[in-house]
């Protein structure tokens, strides 16, 4: 699932590309991606695009007339640009934007079919499509520890937990955890100020390198290959792999359709994670997967 810093290199790629254009039409080959029905979707054709914006793992195109186009790329989404007009693949297309200098593809390499398209009117309506989660970068470490010890969970779960912190998954927490030399499976309530702060500190390097090391490898080019797998990365996905820090094995945790990389040298003092008590911990505070974990909303 694209988080935080793919989105925003999307959004780099894309402001670019369209801010200050119309949008001329909009072409859907799936009407199960049109998550709304008011305003209707050609309200939005012949609108200039004034920003594009990021909410949570979102993209937002700011439209004039107060209209606002939320796509949410979810699991298996991604956006291609392409020449005017070009076709909409067949077996992964989703639907395009029409743009006179090109348009845009929204596919999705999915039987099951996530990616959800809202269009609204009005900055409280948009307000909607926000879980609610802070982001991260944008507060102090104060802030971030009363975010994160405000409710008792497993740190895995606070850090992607969209109501809590905003645009984090399954990818970047591993890379913040990992940073941050802490077990993804440690209760926050239970963390040491000394643990928080490395925690808040490993969150602000990764969310910050990321993004920038991402936009520098793309440089003009429209990002065609947006993936939660990168060999720069040094724990997720790299199971079996050495760790970059020590050498040892990255190893990992499964449940239901998620897994957790972590370094048993350096995250959790050479404890492998895998027992019954672990299978019964995850029951009860891990979500079985990320479409239930991007559903939650501020509560």
């Amino acid at each position: 699932m694209p988080e935080l810093p793919d989105i925003e290199l999307y959004r780099h790629a894309l402001r670019s590309r369209v801010v200050g254009n119309a949008l001329q039409r909009v072409r859907l080959a799936s009407p199960f991606v049109l998550r709304s029905v008011d305003p209707p979707i050609d309200a939005v054709q012949g609108m200039r695009v004034l920003d594009v914006r990021r909410l949570g793992k979102r993209l937002v195109f700011v439209l004039q007339d107060d209209l606002y186009i939320v796509l949410h790329l979810m699991i298996a989404g991604r956006l291609r640009w392409k020449s005017p007009g070009h076709e909409i693949p067949g077996r992964v297309g989703l639907g395009a934007f029409d743009f006179a200098s090109g348009t845009l593809l929204v596919t999705e390499a999915s039987k099951k079919k996530r990616a959800a398209l809202h269009v609204c009117r009005g900055e409280h309506t948009l307000r909607e499509h926000d879980p609610g989660g802070i982001e991260a970068l944008e507060i102090d470490d104060a802030r971030f520890r009363d975010a994160l010890v405000e409710r008792n969970h497993t740190v895995k779960r606070a850090l992607t937990d969209p109501r809590i912190f905003s645009g984090i998954g399954n990818a970047y927490s591993d890379e913040i955890l990992h940073r941050a030399k802490l077990s993804p499976l440690i209760w926050t309530q239970r963390l040491t100020e000394e643990q928080i702060r490395r925690l808040y500190d490993a969150t602000q390097q990764v969310l910050s390198e990321w993004p920038a090391r991402l936009i520098e490898q793309h440089g003009d080019g429209f990002p065609e290959k947006v993936t939660a797998f990168r060999p720069e990365m040094a724990a997720h996905g790299k199971y079996g792999e050495p760790c970059p820090v020590c050498g040892d094995p990255i190893q990992r945790i499964v449940f239901a359709d998620r897994e957790t990389n972590y370094c048993a040298t350096c995250q959790t003092g050479g404890k492998l994670l895998a027992d019954r008590a672990l299978s019964r911990l995850l029951k009860g505070d891990w979500p079985r997967s990320l479409e239930e974990l991007e559903s939650l909303r501020h509560t």
